[in-house]
């Protein structure tokens, strides 16, 4: 192969890795309004070092485990942060529900603070 076939042939497996990615973080939000409505914690560690074995026992090379390891810590970062983002979304929702407002202070209510120089 050409060198431009070969990049090619990379852009088009970023587009098949963009596409997987948007299903893994649809399929972690699914999982963030499951553990609202179940009160989980976002951060569970033993389902993390399940993920980093699973994808080290499917890990043919040549990344070495390490550096998959590393790739999947960076993703599971991105998808608990989604996760947060979609508690944080559900606990405001349900607030401004109750009528008790989105828990975000105004200048008014903001407590003061002083100015080091």
């Amino acid at each position: 192969m050409t060198l431009e076939e070969l990049r090619n042939h990379i852009d088009v497996l970023d587009r098949q890795l963009v596409e997987l990615l948007s299903e893994r973080a649809r399929a972690a939000e699914t999982i963030g309004h499951l553990k609202a409505a179940t009160a989980l914690p976002v951060y569970e560690p033993v389902r993390e070092k399940a993920i980093y074995a699973n994808v080290r026992a499917a890990n043919k090379g040549p990344l070495p485990d390490i550096e998959l390891t590393h790739i999947y810590e960076r993703i599971i970062d991105v998808m608990r942060a989604l996760q947060r983002n979609e508690l944080a979304s559900e606990r405001n929702a349900q607030a401004v529900a109750l009528g008790q407002g989105t828990g975000a202070q105004t200048e008014s209510d903001a407590p003061e603070t002083e100015t080091k120089q």
